[in-house]
């Protein structure tokens, strides 16, 4: 909802959302995928609606944005460690919201254990991404830690970026795997308090800015789903 809330403000799509300038009608389709986004969103936070949301965000992040939106990208830069840790943030929120759908679908257990299991090990993959992301691109990981934090920029970034690679693998072998996504949760609420607004409010005429924050706003909640998810699987439920 927040990512939808700042892309009707500004009239644009995500930055995660690549849509080419010259796209016939692109400034519609903007406010229609922000409509959407915000209707589903908010679709979750009602149990007899939280079913039919995760389904619409699921398809969404998925199909159109992964695979229509980010494919393209991909493809044209597949050489670029980027575009892949760049397709897993949306990857992980489309894996946050079929978590959801599974624990809300009228299943058989089993089956929603796998899903809800499926979804887990996407989001793995995905942390593990995100972590490799901070060692392909420490020039710009490092100057996001605050200066005054010891013992220094470069070492937060490193450390954060073994952490999340460490929490993936946790996640996908299922060994410590519920510790590994509530600190997870964790370290991605401190990137909010820590860099992301504090560069917001540095600079709040950035719609990049913005983004950036609504976007690890989202990523807390999928950490937050796949942590509850697997404190459920450890009691034998979906």
């Amino acid at each position: 909802m927040a990512m939808a809330v700042v892309c009707l403000v500004w009239g644009n799509f995500d930055p995660g959302q690549p849509v080419p300038k010259d796209f016939p009608y692109r400034v519609v389709f903007a406010y229609a995928a922000a409509v959407f986004m915000l209707i589903s969103g908010a679709a979750l936070a009602w149990r007899r609606t939280a079913m039919s949301g995760a389904v619409a965000l699921s398809a969404y992040f998925l199909f159109v944005v992964v695979v229509l939106m980010n494919g393209r990208s991909v493809l044209a830069h597949y050489t670029e460690f980027g575009s892949y840790s760049g397709t897993a943030e949306q990857l992980a929120i489309a894996a946050g919201a079929w978590i959801v759908f599974a624990r809300n679908a009228r299943l058989d257990a089993q089956t929603a254990a796998r899903f809800v299991r499926v979804g887990q090990v996407v989001f793995g993959i995905c942390a593990i991404l995100f972590g490799g992301a901070h060692f392909a691109y420490m020039n710009l990981t490092a100057p996001l830690v605050p200066a005054w934090l010891p013992p220094g920029q470069t070492f937060w970034a490193y450390a954060t970026g073994v952490a999340q690679i460490a929490a993936g693998l946790a996640i996908v072998t299922g060994g410590w795997a519920r510790l590994a996504a509530v600190l997870l949760t964790v370290m991605y609420v401190s990137f909010t308090v820590l860099v992301h607004v504090p560069t917001l409010l540095a600079d709040s005429s950035k719609f990049f800015n913005w983004t950036e924050n609504a976007l690890n706003l989202a990523l807390i909640g999928v950490a937050w789903v796949v942590a509850d998810s697997l404190a459920w699987s450890k009691q034998g439920r979906p």
